[in-house]
């Protein structure tokens, strides 16, 4: 039985396509609902809330998740994924060494940032890598009614951003971190910022003045907001224009 975007509490941004925001971090993941599939972008920062996550969006789209796409490799974006299992899991290529190789690094940010150890654990010991690595622009096919860009936009606040566009009236662009409207745009040391105020061109390319973009904190904003973003980083680090 299918819900309304409301009752489920989330935003619907336009037809079969919203996004919710989550407690603790104020994370945003997504729903792109196809005709005979569903697609989530990113996956909650714990196994219960990706399975929470998953419940909601077989609610929502009246089917399983078919699709999952990781828009990077930070905690709060990936702990959940282990939870949508039988999904195909798309990512940039490269953020697969990163999920297998700095485990330990991923369960220390984790926990700095909040995160129970044993719940750090537990999402650490199931990661799921993707199957599907992204070099360039994928068009994915939800149904003869829907087709999606993943598209490796980055690198930027990490070297292995993915960012989603899902053309429409009006095109949704779900930037991941490359975007964040709640706060400062968080710069760690997997940060690539030389690269960072190119990738918020890429999405103004993507989507155009009429997109909706979708940072990963925060309110949804539009095209003026990712620039003006774009501007502070190339101040903010020193970026040549």
């Amino acid at each position: 039985m299918t819900v309304t975007w409301e009752e489920a509490g989330w935003e619907r941004l336009a037809a079969g396509v919203g996004r919710c925001r989550l407690p603790g971090w104020d994370c945003t993941v997504g729903l792109v609902v196809g005709e005979g599939s569903a697609l989530m972008i990113d996956a909650g920062s714990s196994l219960a809330e990706g399975a929470r996550l998953r419940t909601a969006a077989r609610a929502l789209a009246g089917r399983p998740v078919t699709h999952l796409a990781l828009t990077h490799p930070h905690f709060d974006h990936v702990f959940g994924a282990a939870e949508f299992a039988d999904a195909e899991v798309f990512g940039v290529v490269g953020v697969e060494r990163v999920l297998a190789d700095e485990r330990e690094a991923l369960r220390r940010d984790a926990v700095e940032n909040g995160l129970h150890a044993r719940v750090a654990d537990e999402a650490v010991a199931a990661l799921v890598y993707p199957r599907h690595l992204v070099s360039g622009d994928w068009p994915l096919s939800l149904g003869d009614d829907r087709e999606v860009l993943l598209a490796n936009a980055g690198p930027g606040h990490t070297a292995h951003d993915l960012a989603v566009l899902v053309p429409g009236s009006p095109p949704v662009v779900f930037c991941g971190d490359l975007v964040e409207e709640s706060g400062e745009p968080q710069a760690g040391p997997d940060a690539v910022p030389s690269h960072w105020p190119a990738a918020l061109d890429r999405l103004l390319d993507l989507g155009g003045e009429d997109a909706v973009y979708v940072p990963g904190h925060g309110a949804v904003v539009d095209a003026g907001f990712v620039r003006a973003q774009r501007d502070a980083l190339a101040t903010r680090f020193g970026v040549s224009r």
